[in-house]
């Protein structure tokens, strides 16, 4: 009974169930009265589900709503929308909003959806002082109590008849910012405000400008007064006087700067007036300030004095700026329109100018010690003038240059540059020099003393001389240098070595060496060595020929190994010849002497086996001889003169093994006497050898 009651209730069960089927068609999220609201304004956000069901029953349903991915709004309903009300709306406002919908499990959301709350509250604009001095800095504080930062704030400066000055700042975190303005000379009465502005999507959006808040200005001192005696315009030598005074609140930290050009002449500190008093030059023309200053507060005051010419500045004449040495220099100072000055003669000098005469004008004999610039000043009522100076060069005449090679030996070698080097011993610079190759002229030079010359171009032929002009600006003209002579120096190229005997040598025999070269200029340094553990320098010598003759005039089995030779002139380039090796052998006569020490046991030896092996064979013939008589003989004997004619014929026998036997031994020790000895080395190396031989022979 209890068990059907269970099926009962759970069929039952099964279909309240499934008429509770529900499903989501749509969730919704928008804002009353738009998405763009002003700033103050109310404003609401409502969510709403659409929902189909199976049937009409009670569903809860649970709205969240989201800011930016924030959560800002939640509420459990029995109804298909919920609202979010927000009384006044402020920028902090503006973003993305999303709502989500839980019921029966199952959730869905909407899209999002931008809300903008333009405009911003009214900023709020303090400052810290309403007075304040010049110098003086005034502090804002600008502040949007209702917004959310980041912000930025624009502060203003406002001054009659002027343009505004303004700064900005940006805060990422605070929804206030402070900044400070100086109190500038003529600020009087400032007023200040701000404003605000957000970024909202790649816009801006700007508050109104808050309250203006007024400072007041006072003065810690007045404008300064500049006075000048006898007045601004004034002539030379007269003395001019300038006086700068002001009024200060309190004397504290004050200070008075005088000016000209940017160049302070005279200061003050703690006091009210400056004094500055000097005579009147030229150079005293100009803009005199004088300047106020108390901590960042500062005032000035201008003045132009105008200084006329007294009288013109002086010239100074000579009678030659170049002149050659032992000649007579006349110096004169002058004043165009004016004749009373005082005048002298000055040469300048790194340590201080040289007076060397108190009138118009200086007669002398120069030396090259006066070279040098001079001027002349001239004086009236105590005011200095001075010339512009004059340049005189005095000049000694150039002495005969030398010419020579850089390097020091007049030679150079072939295929490289010669450098040359022209020098003049005496001479005021500048030198000009020039250097020529034969009669051509080659280059131009200007110098001091020296100068060079580098020819690449030097041939193998080259026997053209080489010279060098010297000349300065003295009269005596030029001085040509002796002609130079260059020996070009041919490296060595091709060097060979070569032997006679060539390759075997006989122990004592002599044996000749030739080391020659294909081509270089002598004297020819030649070396030959011979490869052991190391290198053996086994000759030297130096010859003014491309060939060298080395006699060895007993070799030993020492001797054998490799040898080479090295040729080498002023080139200073070692050249070396292929290797040639050198075997020293046993002497015919010891050849000899082994062969009759060796050959005369073996021939007793085999003489021997002979005898005994005919004396037993005669032995074993002895009885069948004696059988057969005189025509068995003569048979024989015409048999053996048959085969001699007959070559086909072939008997074999004792007679005839013993006569091929003979036949043998005389055709191996037979020698060809007409077979030539092997040839040994190069032709080459002996017809070079040959003919030094000839050379030497008809020598002696």
């Amino acid at each position: 009974m209890y068990l059907a009651l269970l099926v009962i209730f759970l069929q039952c069960s099964e279909l309240y169930t499934q008429d509770r089927v529900f499903t989501f068609n749509t969730v919704e999220i928008n804002v009353q009265p738009s998405v763009k609201v002003k700033n103050g304004a109310p404003m609401s956000v409502v969510c709403h589900a659409d929902i189909s069901k199976s049937a009409d029953f009670q569903l809860k349903h649970n709205f969240t709503i989201f800011k930016d991915g924030k959560l800002v709004f939640m509420t459990v309903s029995d109804k298909d929308d919920a609202r979010y009300e927000v009384p006044m709306a402020r920028s902090s406002d503006t973003g993305e909003y999303e709502c989500t919908v839980e019921a029966g499990g199952k959730t869905k959301s909407s899209n999002s959806l931008h809300v903008w709350v333009t405009g911003m509250t009214k900023p709020i604009l303090t400052a810290e002082k309403k007075e304040v001095l010049e110098g003086e800095v005034v502090k804002l504080r600008c502040e949007l109590p209702e917004e959310v930062p980041p912000l930025y704030f624009y502060f203003r400066k406002i001054k009659m008849n002027s343009t505004p000055k303004e700064k900005y700042v940006f805060e990422a975190y605070k929804n206030y910012s402070e900044v400070e303005f100086s109190v500038e000379e003529g600020d009087n009465i400032l007023q200040f405000d701000c404003f605000g502005k957000r970024h909202v999507q790649r816009e801006f959006d700007s508050s109104e400008h808050s309250n203006k808040t007024l400072v007041t200005v006072r003065e810690p001192f007045i404008k300064p007064t500049l006075s000048v005696k006898p007045s601004r315009n004034i002539t030379e030598g007269d003395r001019i006087q300038l006086e700068c005074s002001t009024v200060v609140a309190r004397m504290r930290d004050i200070e008075i700067i005088l000016q000209k050009n940017k160049t302070i002449l005279n200061s003050v500190r703690d006091e009210k007036v400056l004094k500055y008093s000097a005579v009147a030059t030229l150079e005293d023309s100009g803009e005199y300030l004088c300047k106020v200053e108390q901590g960042r507060a500062s005032k000035s005051t201008k003045v132009n004095v105008v200084v006329s010419e007294l009288f013109p500045k002086p010239t100074l004449a000579a009678s030659m700026n170049k002149l050659d040495e032992n000649r007579e220099l006349t110096l004169s100072c002058s004043i165009s329109g004016f004749q009373k000055a005082n005048f002298s003669v000055l040469r300048r000098n790194s340590n201080g100018d040289v007076l060397l005469e108190t009138s118009r004008s200086l007669t002398m004999r120069v030396s090259v010690n006066d070279t040098g610039s001079y001027i002349c000043k001239a004086e009236v009522k105590g005011i200095v003038k001075e010339s512009k100076p004059v340049r005189i060069n005095v000049y000694a005449p150039v002495s005969k240059p030398t010419l020579s090679v850089v390097s020091g030996l007049p030679e150079v070698v072939l295929g490289k540059p010669l450098q040359l080097i022209c020098r003049s011993a005496r001479g005021t610079p500048p030198i000009t020099f020039k250097f020529y190759k034969g009669n051509v002229m080659k280059e131009t030079v200007t110098n001091d003393t020296y100068a060079t010359f580098l020819d690449e171009n030097v041939g193998p032929n080259d026997k053209k001389g080489y010279k060098c002009d010297a000349r300065n600006n003295h009269s005596s003209g030029v001085k040509t240098s002796n002609i130079l002579n260059v020996t070009v120096v041919v490296p060595i190229r091709n060097a060979s070595l070569g032997s006679i005997p060539y390759g075997e040598v006989e122990e004592g025999s002599e044996t000749a060496f030739l080391c020659s070269v294909k081509e270089g200029s002598w004297p020819i340094h030649f070396r030959i060595f011979r490869k052991a553990d190391r290198d053996v320098l086994v000759f030297e010598q130096s010859e003014h020929a491309d060939r060298v003759m080395w006699r060895k005039g007993t070799m030993s089995r020492q001797d054998t190994g490799t040898y080479y030779c090295m040729a080498s002139n002023r080139a200073n380039v070692d050249v070396k010849s292929h290797p040639i090796t050198i075997s020293v052998i046993l002497a015919s006569w010891q050849k000899g002497v082994i062969v009759a020490f060796v050959l005369i046991p073996i021939a007793g030896a085999v003489t021997l086996a002979l005898w005994w092996f005919l004396c037993k064979k005669k032995k074993a013939k002895g009885p069948s001889m004696e059988m057969s008589g005189p025509s068995l003989a003569t048979n024989s004997t015409s048999e053996k003169l048959t085969r001699q004619h007959n070559d086909g014929d072939y008997y074999s026998g004792p007679d005839l093994e013993s006569a091929e036997v003979e036949y043998t031994e005389v055709e191996v020790s037979t020698l060809d006497p007409h077979k030539a000895p092997v040839q040994k080395g190069t032709e080459t190396v002996y017809s070079e050898i040959r003919k030094a031989n000839n050379e030497n022979t008809r020598a002696s």
